[in-house]
């Protein structure tokens, strides 16, 4: 199949490796190439703007934020500067609620369809179709998307109408960004006792203290609690973005998130420190070194 996929950072790189591995055949275009050399490499061809990548009858996106969701599709090259309609766009960013239902009343006045799929996992899970995917959209156009999805996920669930899997994505990432403030303010108070980290990691796992993520990533907790920088799935930087999406939300909403605004003074003075492009994981090593000013 022939695919146009906006947005080749880290995920979305991922996924163009997935489906290259597939056999579809690409049409990729980030805001900087030199993102995409590995991509180009392996065969996708390079568009010049994201209208280049509408040419295909199914364009698949995966932004940063609003602003960069607009500017690919409303753009001066944007992909509805060129004819849409009865194409399917596949959505996979985390924005709000709202940017998504904008997006898609756009894209149904040109006559095509959207069906948003921000995910759950991360780089690993997505270059070996392992994500959890939160969709919404009309039944007739995500039956017309799973095909595609199913490539991506392990699971999918369309959770009804656009919007939908939007709420279910920061739903999902409240917890586990603000899990690893918890482990870091937990890790702080045993810093002192002369365990190594390894050890700490090992005994958290086997205790009430011990989720999915820390199984997950436990190998990176300890890189990162020895000092080191281990790979980055999902950045500080990245968590910190989630966290102003879920206060916007929740500003709408007219609901308080105490905790996790809590969570957001720490990410952002880590990124003060400069801790913003290392892996989110890594905010417990730089919460479990805090010492009170």
């Amino acid at each position: 199949m022939d695919i146009g996929f906006c947005g080749t950072g880290r995920m979305g790189a991922a996924m163009v490796h997935r489906l290259i591995d597939l056999g579809h055949r690409l049409t990729v275009w980030n805001r900087t190439e030199a993102k995409a050399k590995p991509l180009l490499e392996r065969g996708a061809r390079w568009a010049k703007s994201p209208a280049e990548t509408a040419a295909n009858d199914i364009v698949i996106t995966i932004l940063t934020d609003r602003r960069a969701l607009d500017a690919v599709y409303d753009g001066p090259e944007g992909l509805l500067t060129r004819a849409a309609k009865g194409k399917l766009f596949i959505d996979m960013s985390t924005v709000t609620p709202e940017a998504i239902r904008d997006l898609a009343a756009r894209l149904r006045a040109k006559g095509a369809a959207l069906v948003e799929c921000p995910v759950g996992g991360t780089i690993g899970p997505a270059r070996e179709g392992k994500l959890l995917g939160l969709a919404g959209g009309e039944p007739a156009d995500f039956a017309r998307a799973r095909p595609i999805l199913d490539q991506l996920c392990r699971r999918v669930d369309h959770l009804g109408p656009n919007g939908s899997g939007a709420a279910m994505k920061l739903a999902i990432n409240l917890p586990l960004i603000v899990y690893w403030e918890a482990l870091g303010e937990a890790l702080s108070l045993v810093r002192d006792i002369g365990v190594s980290p390894a050890k700490l990691i090992e005994i958290m796992q086997e205790s009430s203290g011990g989720t999915n993520a820390l199984r997950n990533r436990a190998p990176k907790l300890v890189t990162a609690l020895e000092g080191g920088a281990p790979d980055v799935g999902f950045d500080i930087d990245g968590m910190r973005k989630d966290l102003r999406t879920m206060a916007e939300v929740a500003k709408a909403m007219s609901i308080e998130l105490p905790v996790a605004m809590t969570s957001l003074d720490s990410y952002d003075a880590a990124a003060k420190d400069g801790w913003g492009n290392r892996d989110g994981s890594s905010l417990v090593a730089w919460r479990a070194q805090q010492r009170k000013k």
